[in-house]
């Protein structure tokens, strides 16, 4: 099997997750996307501060395939406002059959 990906975004606002995922979906870089509105993130920022931050964001998963990484990674900094966004991957280590045949299919 093809090594599919699961891309979390985390983004400032939900029209940004949509804006990001529907770039994604026109340039065939993912084959589908979800947002999630509403999750409540602590970080620290700035760098080397010791500062904890609290944002309201919206998140963006994205299913994909390893072959893109490359070009999801460069379309979302693109896009993102962020200066340092939050853009990983998790290889996808079961999935069902018809759900990979699927995804390959659309990204081929």
């Amino acid at each position: 099997m093809t090594t599919a990906l699961l891309v979390y975004i985390p983004c400032e606002t939900k029209e940004q997750a949509e804006d990001i995922g529907r770039a994604l979906l026109k340039k065939r870089l993912v084959a589908c996307v979800n947002v999630i509105e509403h999750i409540d993130s602590q970080y620290l920022w700035p760098p080397k501060k010791g500062t904890i931050e609290e944002a309201k964001e919206s998140l963006l998963l994205a299913k994909t395939l390893e072959s893109k990484w490359g070009e999801v990674e460069k379309t979302v900094r693109m896009l993102h406002s962020y200066e340092t966004p939050d853009i990983m991957a998790i290889p996808l280590a079961h999935m069902s059959k018809k759900y990979h045949d699927w995804l390959v299919s659309e990204l081929s």
